[in-house]
This record gives structure tokens, C-alpha cells and sequence, in this order.
């Protein structure tokens, strides 16, 4: 198997061709060629060329013979799913998530740990050193590349970041970060790497892993800073790499942009807790008994309230921060009716970590973007949670690279 390039933006018409009929061979196999020939309406023989390619390269083989009505029997095809294999790492709010997963997209091995430190340079270090443990445990795996999914805008021809900076303990400033993370992936493990947003990641991993194909206009909300885009069937970027962040700021006049509902604007750039653990220590810091309780609930105190505390907090029925929950929620369903409105999707998925808040915060959002939207806009919107939950965006980072991987799997050796 040839190395993949993963300099290339775009595919040939050839190489979607490839990517459809592995996809399908991923979903629906064991299957036959002339059901893949029905369901691409790509003619027998060309889907034979194809297959044939496929299997001697071992990513595709035959299985058992399929029932006929009669003549010879059309043999089954499936992918092979040791074939190859891929690194995924990504964040969350709440972990950092290394995987090793096959070409149909199981995982072979994981690995985790809390998501500790603020510092891009904490961050990258710890995501490097979860590399290293799935590289290590993978040896003898024919591994053939690393995505990497992290917060943050991607400036991809650079292969730098624009780093979240906490710049007051309300406001957030993006700062560039010249860090060449891609080329130090490469350099350590002699792997090409994809670095990604975290939200078009899991966005991906979504829409490539679980959902059906017909969902092809997919909104998926990174907690409550980051967008990913699925329009069309396709990863939707921008021009420059950098679409899906929703907020706007200018922090030198940060006075002047504030509004009572969203406290700050719903437009303005949040934390990505939603401002729920700041929320939080407010009330306890108003409530002594609440404090207390939150305490024996949590064995947390005021001063080091995290989100997985308060969400801890809240599914055993604790007053503030149930209530605190409950105002992010609506506030996060007005900014995802705004994107409704804008997007107009089949599907919005929420994830990011806020998978853990439970059924109760997502009915809350929900109804709160019933309310604001459109209603042509809603009446068929479905809205869900995560299905990969905190494997999300180390799922959706491996699978960009399978994407990359299925696109030049039909070049002879």
C-alpha cells in the first residue's frame, strides 16, 4: 500500500468513486457487485476494475457465496478490516482520547486521561504523549496515519494554531500559537498527520460512523464554542480552513457587547463550559447551606468547582446547579436556532462533553430552539446528542485520515 497524501484538499472524480464504494463495502457489506453497481448506478465491469484493484491490495476479499435465482452466484464482498489502520487523538471538556481503529472504524485500543492544563504547549505535549502509548501498543499494525483533533482555529498551511487564551476570568482572547504541530507528529512517529478542529472532527465522526446516509446537512455543537459542518455530504471548512466558530469578539470594547439574555451575547464568545462552573460558584458563594451540600455531593469546594462536579451535582437533584444547567441550556438553544436558521440542518448534534448533562438540559435545548427558529426550519430537525460521545473527535480525526486513506486506496502499487 502506497503512503497517502494528505497535502491534497480536493478529490478526483475517481477518487469519490473510491470513497463511495468503499463506503458502501464499510456500511453494507458482505454485499455484491451488482449491488454496488445498483446503488452507485456505476456500471458492472467499472465496479469490478475497481474491486478487483481492492482486493489485491487486501483491503477488499470475497466471502461466501450470496443465493441465486440462478447461474453462477454472485460472490460477496466485504472490506477487509485489518487491511489498514489508523491513529485518532482528540479533546473534550472533560478527556484527552487516543484510538486505534480499523478501516471499518472499530477501535483496537484506547487509551485516556483528564483534560489537564490551559497552555497549548500542556495540551500538545499530553496529546503527543497519548500517541506515543497507542503507537507503542501497535506495533505490527500496518498504521498509515494520525489525525488529530484539538481546539482552536487550524491554520493548516502552516500547521499552526490559534489557541483559546483565557485573558480575564470572563473573557476569552484567540491567540496565535506557533507551534508546528503536523510536522511534529510527522517527525516523531514517521506518520503523516491531519490536524483538525475539534468540532469539524467530531462533526465528522458522527456523520461518517453513525449516521445514516441520507443525513447530508449535519450541525454538530462542540460544547458551546465550536461548530462542525457536514453540508451536502461534505466536511464544509471555508476558504481559509478556519469556518465553524460561531462567536464574535472584540475584547478592546467588550463593554459595549453585552446583553441581558445571553450574559454576555449569545454571539459573543463564551467559555466552553457555557459559563456553567462560573455560574455555579456565584450561587454557592451566595448560598452557604447549597455550598455545603454541593460538598457532601461532590467532595468539591467553591474554589475548585470543575463541570464534571456540577454535573455530579446536578443528576443528584441539587438545586444550583440544576438551575445553572438549566439557563445554559437556553441559552445554547438560542445560539444553535441562530445556526438553524443560518444552516438550515437535517440533524444538530450536541456533544463536546455536554453529552453528560443528561436528558433533561438536552429537552431544554431543544425546546428552546423550537421556540427561536424558524419553524419551516424545525419541523423536521432532529436533535441529539453525541452518539460517540468522548470518543468523538479522536473518532472523527482517524476517520478523516480512512477518508484521505479510501480516496487513493484505487492507484495500482
Amino acid at each position: 500500500m502506497r503512503p497517502i497524501d494528505f497535502e491534497k484538499e480536493t478529490f478526483s472524480e475517481k477518487e469519490k468513486r473510491n470513497i463511495e464504494i468503499l463506503e458502501i463495502l464499510r456500511r453494507r457489506g458482505p454485499i455484491s457487485r451488482p449491488e454496488i453497481s445498483k446503488e452507485t448506478g456505476i456500471n458492472v465491469v467499472t465496479i469490478s476494475s475497481y474491486i478487483d484493484n481492492l482486493i489485491r491490495q487486501n483491503v477488499v476479499h470475497e466471502k461466501e457465496l450470496d443465493v441465486s435465482e440462478g447461474g453462477r452466484r454472485p460472490g460477496l464482498l466485504d472490506l477487509n478490516p485489518q487491511g489498514a489502520y489508523v491513529v485518532g487523538v482528540g479533546l473534550n471538556l472533560l478527556n484527552m482520547v487516543g484510538v486505534l481503529i480499523d478501516l471499518k472504524g472499530n477501535i483496537i485500543f484506547k487509551t485516556q486521561t483528564e483534560r489537564k492544563g490551559a497552555s497549548v504547549e500542556e495540551v500538545v505535549e499530553c496529546l503527543l504523549e497519548i500517541m506515543r502509548q497507542i503507537v507503542k501498543r501497535s506495533k505490527g499494525y500496518n498504521i498509515q496515519g494520525v489525525g488529530v483533533g484539538m481546539a482552536g482555529v487550524i491554520n493548516k498551511a502552516e500547521g499552526s494554531v490559534c489557541w483559546p487564551e483565557r485573558i480575564s476570568p470572563n473573557l476569552t482572547n484567540y491567540a496565535s500559537v506557533n507551534i508546528q504541530f503536523k510536522d511534529l507528529i510527522e517527525k516523531e512517529f514517521d506518520l503523516p498527520a491531519i490536524i483538525e478542529n475539534d468540532a469539524t472532527a467530531a462533526c465528522f465522526g458522527e456523520h461518517w460512523l453513525r449516521l445514516e446516509p441520507d443525513f447530508k446537512n449535519v450541525l454538530f455543537m462542540f460544547s458551546g464554542v465550536g461548530v462542525g459542518l457536514v453540508i451536502n455530504g461534505q466536511v464544509y471548512t471555508g476558504s481559509q480552513g478556519c469556518a465553524g466558530e460561531p462567536s464574535i469578539n472584540n475584547y478592546n470594547e467588550d463593554k459595549l457587547f453585552n446583553c441581558a439574555m445571553g450574559n454576555p451575547c449569545f454571539l459573543k464568545r463564551w467559555d466552553t463550559d457555557l459559563g456553567i462552573v462560573e455560574d455555579v460558584k456565584s450561587r454557592l458563594a451566595r448560598d452557604k447551606a447549597a455550598a455545603e451540600r454541593f460538598t457532601e455531593l461532590t467532595a468539591h469546594n467553591v474554589e475548585n468547582i470543575d463541570l464534571r462536579s456540577v454535573l455530579t451535582a446536578a443528576r443528584a437533584k441539587h438545586e444550583a446547579s440544576a438551575v445553572a444547567l438549566s439557563v445554559a441550556a437556553k441559552r445554547l438553544g438560542v445560539k444553535i436556532a441562530y445556526l438553524v436558521n443560518l444552516f438550515n440542518p437535517q440533524i444538530v448534534i450536541i456533544g463536546g462533553g455536554l453529552e453528560e448533562a443528561g436528558e433533561e438540559f438536552l429537552n431544554k435545548v431543544a425546546s428552546t430552539i423550537k421556540e427561536w427558529a424558524f419553524r419551516e426550519a424545525v419541523d423536521e430537525l432532529k436533535i441529539t446528542y453525541s452518539q460517540l460521545r468522548e470518543n468523538a473527535v479522536a473518532l472523527g480525526a482517524g476517520s478523516l485520515v480512512m477518508q484521505k486513506l479510501f480516496a487513493q486506496l484505487w492507484q495500482e502499487k
